[in-house]
């Protein structure tokens, strides 16, 4: 297996941890718990972050810049329900 496929992998992977670990943070019934989620959340975080700037640096993982028209049309709709 390819380093890319293998990354792209654990990209995933990783993404959806910091989704449990989320809504683990959100449904916390003592700070306890919601204190040890909410330090997986932010160290998974990390890990997802470091993994994205390495594909990226690669090549990887690219970005599409959104165009200014859907950017504006997004502001008007969101700010107009204020």
């Amino acid at each position: 297996m390819q380093d890319k496929d293998l990354m792209e992998k654990e990209l995933l992977i990783i993404k959806g941890v910091c989704d449990l670990y989320l809504h683990g943070t959100i449904e916390s019934s003592t700070a306890e718990v919601h204190c040890a989620f909410k330090e997986a959340l932010n160290e998974s975080l990390d890990i997802q972050n470091k993994l994205y700037n390495l594909m990226a640096e690669r090549g990887w993982y690219k970005m599409e810049n959104a165009e200014q028209t859907k950017i504006d049309s997004a502001k008007q709709k969101y700010t107009s329900n204020n």
